[in-house]
């Protein structure tokens, strides 16, 4: 994949991949909440019997189950094309990992607030295999800013902490976007890049 192509891939917001169903699913659930939707909303919402709908899906966890598994892969499948296209320079990995965090949870919203919101609702093995995504996405910006650290990049002397802050600020830009608004994706992920370098202990200018 070169440069261009991998840019292309993980900038790109053309819709969610949703099959038809998890996408009416996905609206009930920002309508009324995981536990305040029925399996009979989603199956009228989506022009489906009850029965017809258990045939896709057989349960209201395994429709939670399928859009949480479709955020943590798009995301992570996003991730790593940006680092990718950064090459080994560690502040630009640094940039175009905070750029990629900050672009999917503003075009991605809903997808992504659901995935955060609802893991209280998610059980046994699927619970488990959410929290390893999940923790399996945190390690890529834990390496990033450990390796600045290490090179000299990087001056903050809590690089664990800082990459988690930074993390918990891309994130939390599914809980408030809202599309025309003030700043469009690109020029949010621009502030925030620069705010992220400030976190890590970037020298200004550099």
């Amino acid at each position: 994949m070169t440069e261009t192509d991998a840019g292309t891939v993980w900038r790109a917001y053309t819709g969610r991949g949703l099959p038809s169903i998890l996408e009416t699913a996905l609206a009930c659930f920002m309508e009324h909440g995981y536990h305040g939707t029925t399996i009979r909303t989603v199956a009228s919402r989506a022009e489906l019997s009850v029965p017809g709908l258990y045939y896709h899906y057989a349960s209201k966890q395994a429709l939670l189950v399928a859009i949480v598994s479709h955020a943590m892969e798009d995301l992570w499948r996003r991730s790593t094309a940006a680092l990718e296209e950064a090459g080994d320079d560690t502040r630009r990995r640094l940039d175009l990992l905070v750029e990629c965090l900050v672009l999917f949870h503003a075009h991605q919203r809903d997808l992504a607030f659901i995935a955060y919101s609802e893991i209280r609702s998610l059980t046994g093995e699927a619970r488990t295999a959410y929290i390893a995504a999940r923790d399996r996405q945190q390690r890529l910006m834990d390496r990033v800013v450990e390796d600045g650290v290490t090179r000299g990049a990087f001056t903050t002397p809590y690089p664990r902490e800082a990459s988690r802050a930074v993390v918990t600020m891309c994130t939390g830009v599914s809980q408030w976007y809202r599309a025309g608004g003030e700043h469009s994706p690109r020029e949010l992920a621009e502030r925030y890049r620069a705010m992220t370098r400030m976190t890590v202990g970037v020298t200004p200018g550099e």
